[in-house]
């Protein structure tokens, strides 16, 4: 059986750049609030002409390029997301369209901020059954545009982005070595954008409720978090026979800093190995693990041969994390 490597990785900020002190000028809070709360000092917001899809065709560029190969080479799409351009068609529809990729599967994965894990592991097991030689998976979220802007404690978390990946089938030991994924649908309430599906239509009412905007009860949420995210971590580490001072690098999401923090205390695993970049970059859901693992790759955090743990956390509630040897 063939396995799957990352070949290319690429992701995409907005140019505008909302600080904390920025915030405090439209909403009741403060930097110093925000910091020792969420590790947060910047977030990037869309500009009003861009979109999901604008996103990613961005970060998917990079990740073609980097991957030295044209976009016609790719024979699936597969993109996590919460914040689509449209219910249908999916994001990676209008991915595949503005890349100039035609006639190839193109869906989206509804895992909110284990999206790209999923997207990840759904292409390994496609590669790995022969369906698909080359992959582009991406992670993408315009969270600003579901965010209630009258709920301090949310909004000042969030931010906008993209990162995509190509992955490839390989015959050497490199790529993924294991991965590990669940969902428990009886917490969803905790985190959950009520309104806008078949269980709440769009009213009035709705709209004029904010609804249609994040919801999250944030105490009950970090603390399945925590969990989630070690279990994930340990099951796929467990699976590889990798003990955790092996590995190179892990990358969590970046959600909350004292969620990383108490992450890695549990796996004995130095901040130094923890790519953290929430401080930067805020949460952007199912993008913040692949923007994280493109800035790592071009900061030269990352070398051959490097054992690398992906791990996250999201509202369903979903999880996952996924092994992979660079």
């Amino acid at each position: 059986m063939k396995g799957s490597k990352i070949i290319g990785t690429g992701s995409y900020l907005p140019e505008k750049v909302v600080t904390n002190f920025d915030l405090e000028k439209i909403v009741d809070t403060s930097d110093e609030w925000i910091r020792t709360r969420s590790g947060i000092e910047e977030r990037h917001f869309v500009g009003d002409d861009e979109a999901a899809s604008d996103l990613v065709v961005k970060a998917a560029k990079k990740a073609i390029e980097m991957a030295s190969i044209e976009p016609k080479d790719i024979d699936a799409i597969v993109v996590g997301t919460i914040s689509p351009d449209t219910l249908f068609p999916s994001t990676g529809c209008w991915v595949g369209t503005a890349l100039g990729i035609e006639g190839v599967p193109a869906f989206d994965v509804s895992a909110a901020c284990s999206g790209f894990l999923y997207g990840l592991i759904v292409a390994d097991s496609l590669i790995k059954a022969g369906t698909a030689k080359r992959v582009l998976v991406s992670g993408v979220e315009v969270l600003t545009r579901i965010t209630n802007w009258t709920d301090r404690t949310t909004c000042v978390l969030f931010g906008d982005g993209a990162g995509s990946v190509i992955m490839e089938a390989t015959d050497d030991d490199s790529g993924i070595l294991s991965s590990y994924w669940g969902a428990d649908g009886s917490l969803g309430d905790l985190l959950i954008q009520p309104a806008g599906g078949s269980r709440m239509p769009a009213t009035h009412e709705t709209v004029d409720k904010n609804l249609h905007t994040i919801y999250m009860k944030g105490n009950e949420v970090y603390k399945h978090a925590v969990r989630m995210m070690a279990l994930a971590a340990g099951e796929t580490l467990k699976k590889a026979n990798v003990k955790p001072e092996e590995l190179a690098l892990f990358i969590p999401h970046q959600a909350n800093i004292r969620i990383i923090e108490a992450t890695i205390k549990r796996f004995g695993i130095p901040i130094e190995k923890t790519m953290i970049t929430i401080d930067r970059i805020g949460n952007i859901s199912s993008a913040t693990i692949p923007i994280s693992l493109d800035m790592a790759v071009r900061e030269g955090r990352v070398k051959k041969g490097d054992l690398i743990l992906l791990d996250a956390f999201g509202g369903g509630f979903t999880w996952g994390a996924a092994l992979i040897k660079w």
